[in-house]
């Protein structure tokens, strides 16, 4: 219960803080946003790197380890696909050119007589993001209590400015600010679905908790260096995010280091 009501925290209550200072401020710019995302990028990827990928050998060996971070990378990919055959998008594995289309949250802006499929595309979107992060949460949470705690303090901070990302296209394309804090608030509680499923595959064996750490780590990483890193160089316009990208690498790894 306690990793459950920690996911909560990281995944609804991160992105919907993240959605309530753009309400707050003001919808921020694409450059501004692919800052935020990069720098939450590279603490995901101090995540990956320090603490799933390590435990899943130690647990279960390299052979597994590999196995679930391909798996992971592919589900991910394979979800993707399927997504942009459902919003009819022609761009199949390219880069958007605005993070609304990213987030395809100009279905929502655009459509109004389509909203609740328009909706439902964004959140499932979203859920790509989300569900590998609680995942991984439910897992460690149920195999080291320490250890599910430090995933779900990155992974609400991560969830932050992934919240202002969301969020700001939507209330830049006129959607009231009310309405986009719940949409997305609706979003991050599918790291709490993601959380379930974890905690169930981590009371199996300590060979599901390392497969669980392996694909959790696998989906983050291609959803990092695979779209939102690239996506955020793209959409600035320079080699800034990068920067970000590090800075966020690098306060993971200090955070990891301290609670250690």
């Amino acid at each position: 219960m306690r990793i459950i009501l920690l996911s909560i925290l990281a995944g609804v209550i991160g992105m919907g803080l993240g959605a309530f200072i753009t309400a707050l401020y003001g919808a921020r710019s694409e450059r501004m946003t692919s800052i935020f995302l990069s720098f939450a990028g590279g603490v995901m990827v101090s995540i990956v790197f320090l603490e799933l990928l390590p435990e899943a050998v130690e647990l279960a060996g390299i052979a597994v380890m590999i196995t679930g971070l391909v798996l992971g990378a592919l589900l991910v990919l394979a979800l993707n696909y399927l997504i942009d055959k459902i919003s009819s998008s022609t761009r199949h594995s390219e880069l958007h050119d605005t993070f609304a289309e990213f987030f395809h949250s100009g279905d929502i802006i655009t459509k109004n007589p389509k909203m609740l499929r328009s909706g439902m595309i964004m959140l499932v979107a979203i859920a790509l993001h989300n569900v590998p992060e609680g995942l991984a949460m439910g897992a460690a949470g149920n195999y080291d209590a320490s250890l599910g705690l430090t995933l779900a303090i990155l992974i609400g901070l991560h969830n932050i400015p992934e919240g202002m990302a969301v969020s700001a296209p939507l209330i830049a394309g006129g959607m009231t600010k009310i309405k986009a804090v719940v949409i997305t608030l609706i979003a991050g509680a599918t790291t709490v679905a993601g959380t379930v499923i974890g905690v169930l595959m981590g009371s199996i064996s300590d060979t599901a908790v390392s497969f669980s750490f392996a694909i959790a780590g696998g989906a983050m990483l291609y959803v990092v260096l695979g779209e939102i890193i690239p996506q955020s160089i793209v959409t600035g316009k320079d080699r800034i995010p990068t920067i970000f990208t590090l800075a966020g690498i690098i306060i993971g790894v200090l955070f990891i280091e301290l609670v250690h």
